[in-house]
């Protein structure tokens, strides 16, 4: 498996600064994705010393700053072992989190996005049917396969 920016000791490699800012922020979206999911499936966000002491349990140490400026997007990372540990908390394959932007979506989280997506068209249907008030039924039925239309298309 090749890794999609430039490799170095200091994960930095020979990016660019405009490389490096974007992999931060790339890596960043795909944790708060993560995160996102976890709290939907959980009803809580997990904190980071659950996910610093799971990683200690597996040899991994997280310390407070660094898991703060990946998930904030600060600074690029490039820490395979952590990556893994990662996505075993998170349970997704570990390529989402360590490959940036050529990594397929895992099942579980577009499954979620898909969700937060139909409860978000099923909310504007609600509003714009109070909204609208006298609305023709043919009109909200147009409104509503529009709203599907997107869903569906994202």
């Amino acid at each position: 498996m090749t890794e999609p920016y430039p490799k170095a000791e200091d994960g930095q490699g020979n990016m660019t600064e405009d490389e490096s800012k974007a992999a931060a922020e790339d890596l960043a979206r795909r944790l708060r994705l993560l995160l996102d999911v976890a709290i939907a499936e959980s009803g809580s966000e997990p904190t980071y010393s659950q996910i610093a002491a799971f990683a200690r349990d597996r040899g991994v140490n997280l310390s407070r700053s660094r898991w703060t400026y990946m998930v904030n997007g600060h600074r690029y990372v490039q820490d395979r072992p952590l990556f893994e540990v990662l996505a075993e908390f998170f349970d997704v394959d570990a390529s989402f989190i360590a490959e940036g932007g050529d990594a397929p979506m895992p099942a579980k989280v577009r499954a979620q996005l898909d969700l937060v997506r139909s409860m978000r068209a099923a909310k504007v249907k609600s509003y714009a049917a109070r909204t609208l008030g006298d609305i023709s039924p043919e009109a909200l039925e147009a409104i509503s396969r529009f709203l599907d239309k997107e869903v569906a298309n994202r």
